[in-house]
């Protein structure tokens, strides 16, 4: 993973392998509403497939830098998954053998049957690993 600055005062995070057919997610052109609000495109990438959404909004409630601050905590596990939500993106968390996190990434177009979904499926060490994604995280968030 990695907080890439893309210009003035304005940085993507990416979660992932490296090369052409490494599952990643993007999460990039983050903007404010105002102080609680935020808007941000996530981008996810896997075996040849590529699914994208616009505009996923968050709030200060939405507490998604809290969610990884607390895996990021509990670098000696945990038993069954970890979920947050928001109305197009789901992040699922699960520990693994190894000291790994495996983080699903579902992005999706609604909540009828005949929408679509994409899931994306990152391996995070537990951590160092979760350690630094949880801080940028909160550092994409933290944009101006």
């Amino acid at each position: 993973m990695s907080l890439i600055e893309v210009g003035p005062e304005q940085v993507e995070l990416v979660v992932g392998g490296r090369g052409a057919l490494a599952p990643r997610v993007r999460l990039f052109d983050l903007s404010r509403a105002d102080e609680y609000e935020a808007s941000f495109a996530v981008e996810a990438v896997a075996d040849g497939v590529r699914a994208r959404l616009e505009a996923v909004t968050v709030t200060v409630w939405d507490n998604l830098d809290e969610f990884f601050d607390n895996l990021a905590r509990d670098f000696r596990g945990w038993e069954g998954e970890r979920v947050w939500v928001n109305n197009h993106l789901v992040v699922t968390a699960t520990f693994g053998s190894g000291g790994h996190v495996y983080l699903s990434w579902t992005l999706r177009s609604g909540f009828f049957p005949e929408d679509w979904k994409c899931t994306v499926t990152n391996v995070v060490e537990a951590g160092e690993g979760m350690t630094t994604l949880a801080a940028d995280v909160r550092e994409f968030l933290g944009q101006e």
